[in-house]
């Protein structure tokens, strides 16, 4: 007997996979962690993100108590979940607050800020396709695509989970992470806190870019072409319509204290154009052209032509400063892999790291 469509997806959700499993995929070569290695703080804030994502699994399987996947994801490295964000329209899990709490407080003691643990991370999943989630996140995505994330109510749940958060426990004590739509989230409430002169150490994995990936040309001059005409194009449009944007009140270059770590894959269409984005600005800077007037033109000119087009008043990819992590390890299933939230606890000397920041 043939088997129906809804009986196949209650197999599907049913079913866990191998990428679900901690002891299968996870990072478990960090059964000591050293919070000064910036590579070992990427592998955990990922595997937080990723237990997000079995949270939710966890959820549409029915998986409770000691059949649950989940928690180890965040019991190795010693974090509690202390709640749980549930989207009010599917009732879905995307996030999750984790509290860091060592088996022995007084390690950190005399510690420089920078290479201590975070006592609380925030993080975001990304798109799950699969039966319990998929409608509402494709939604979601849609509604990023059109920059309109802000107005969705699991951003604006985030958004006030994260303020309310900060205003306990005070900026430095949280991270922020996320991947893909999750990273999209963390991105946005990222830039609308440090607005506010607060700056949240921030891990963004494959965050979406909202603008077509010119980086996947394989022509390097036209490549540029597209570039350097779209930066003049940009400026010059800009200043016809509004006139260029004062340094100290344009949105864009206020922002410049918030430098969010970015990881991306040169293979993975949704993220790869960070690199262009960074890697071009500097190139205009170096020329002497445009500088601080021509980055705030082009902030200006996104949100006039959102407001025409009725969406969100800004581009998500804008931000002045980051620092972009780059995985060019060589994959197989290129473009599936290079997008996954996996390729970031990986053990490998592929990374290749730098700082873009905006002077």
């Amino acid at each position: 007997m043939t088997k129906g469509k809804k009986e196949e997806e209650e197999e599907e959700t049913k079913a866990p996979s191998e990428r679900e499993i901690f002891g299968v995929c996870g990072p478990i070569h960090l059964n000591i962690v050293d919070w000064r290695v910036p590579d070992q703080r990427r592998s955990i804030a990922a595997s937080l993100v990723q237990g997000v994502y079995v949270l939710e699994r966890d959820r549409q399987n029915k998986r409770t108590n000691y059949e649950a996947l989940a928690p180890i994801w965040w019991d190795f490295f010693h974090f509690q979940c202390i709640q749980i964000l549930v989207d009010k329209v599917d009732s879905s899990t995307f996030g999750a607050i984790f509290q860091y709490k060592p088996y022995n407080p007084n390690q950190y003691y005399n510690i420089p800020p920078q290479c201590l643990p975070p006592k609380y991370v925030i993080a975001f999943r990304g798109t799950l396709i699969k039966p319990g989630s998929r409608k509402r996140d494709i939604m979601l995505d849609m509604q990023l695509a059109l920059n309109g994330l802000t107005r969705n109510t699991r951003y604006q749940t985030s958004l006030q989970t994260v303020q309310d958060l900060i205003a306990r426990v005070g900026p430095q004590n949280v991270w922020l992470a996320g991947h893909s739509l999750g990273a999209a989230i963390a991105l946005q409430i990222g830039k609308t806190v440090a607005r506010t002169g607060l700056y949240i150490e921030s891990y963004l994995f494959n965050p979406p870019y909202s603008s077509a990936p010119i980086e996947k040309l394989t022509d390097p001059i036209l490549k540029n072409g597209f570039r350097v005409a779209g930066s003049i194009l940009t400026a010059g449009l800009s200043v016809a319509l509004k006139g260029t944007s004062s340094q100290h009140n344009d949105p864009f270059t206020i922002l410049r204290p918030w430098i969010p770590y970015l990881f991306v894959n040169e293979n993975d269409p949704i993220s790869c154009e960070y690199i262009g984005y960074f890697e071009h600005r500097e190139k205009m800077e170096a020329w002497g052209v445009g500088g601080i007037e021509r980055i705030a033109a082009k902030d200006t000119l996104v949100s006039l032509v959102s407001g025409v087009c009725g969406r969100d008043g800004e581009a998500l990819h804008l931000i002045p400063s980051a620092f972009v992590v780059k995985n060019l390890h060589p994959l197989k299933d290129e473009v599936k892999l290079a997008h996954g939230i996996h390729q970031w606890w990986e053990c490998h000397p592929y990374w290749q790291p730098k700082l873009f920041q905006f002077r």
